[in-house]
């Protein structure tokens, strides 16, 4: 992609305002820019260090994940990414609109489209997370730091510097909180993962729990007696079942063949 916007700009063709993540608001928003932005960079050393640190953590990553579940990771902490940029500039649009002279809607949408993101940034950080708690104590070596550091740690530094250049240096073109917000949807989609059931069972468990009539209720004990029937017959249809079978190799092959476990079941059915 990087090498088709050179190709397409002689065609009068900008790729990275085609298919990278706009605000919103502005004209030349499209939703599928939510996913195309991630596959679009603003130079070569944005696309090599992204693409360097994908195959450095992302290779050993989708070693443990597996190929399809390291893939929903990483886009989900792209498109979570993205998200959380649109956010962003949704709060200092609303900061800025009542300083905005009075323009017509269609000109303020065409003067967002300046608001561009790209950049696979978000889903690479979403990466380092999952480095950082799969492999916590895992020492590493990042230059200019002069001697190891845990892979914990250094997760951590780096949310704690990006949250500083966010709040102190907004204006570097550097979409800093998109990088947290792949952190973030990163970290919910692990302890998802992690968690006994996942959020599904426990969506599912409440939502039973809410349709279950409360114990005081004449219905609830009507259908708890219904249940408790229903319940009793089909283990007495079990224990048939397995009588009848017990009886069937006496008679085929006598009382001998029987086992301890079976004698002893046919005893307790004589006695009943």
């Amino acid at each position: 992609m990087y090498l088709a916007s050179f190709v397409l700009k002689r065609y009068d063709i900008d790729l990275n305002a085609l298919l990278g993540l706009h605000f919103f608001k502005a004209s030349d928003f499209r939703l599928d820019q939510i996913f195309t932005y991630l596959f679009m960079h603003g130079s070569f050393e944005h696309l090599f260090f992204n693409m360097f640190a994908l195959w450095m953590f992302g290779r050993i990553i989708e070693q443990v994940m597996g190929p399809k579940r390291f893939l929903t990771y990483y886009m989900v902490c792209g498109i979570g990414a993205g998200l959380m940029q649109e956010l962003v500039q949704y709060i200092h649009y609303l900061s800025i609109l009542p300083d905005l002279p009075p323009v017509p809607g269609d000109q303020l949408a065409e003067a967002l489209n300046g608001w561009n993101t790209v950049g696979a940034s978000g889903a690479v950080y979403g990466i380092l997370l999952a480095f950082g708690m799969t492999f916590p104590d895992e020492r590493l070596f990042i230059i200019p730091i002069p001697f190891p550091i845990k892979a914990k740690y250094f997760v951590v530094g780096y949310a704690v510097v990006e949250l500083l250049s966010a709040m102190l240096r907004s204006n570097d073109g550097v979409a800093h909180m998109a990088h947290l917000g792949g952190m973030l949807f990163g970290l919910l989609l692990l302890l998802h993962w992690r968690r006994p059931g996942g959020l599904q069972k426990r969506i599912r468990d409440w939502w039973n729990k809410q349709r279950t009539p409360k114990k005081s209720s004449f219905h609830y004990q009507k259908n708890a007696r219904f249940s408790d029937e229903m319940d009793y017959n089909e283990r007495r249809n079990a224990n048939q079942q397995e009588i009848d079978r017990i009886l069937e190799k006496v008679k085929s092959h006598g009382y001998g063949s029987l086992t301890e476990e079976e004698k002893r079941k046919l005893f307790d059915a004589s006695g009943r």
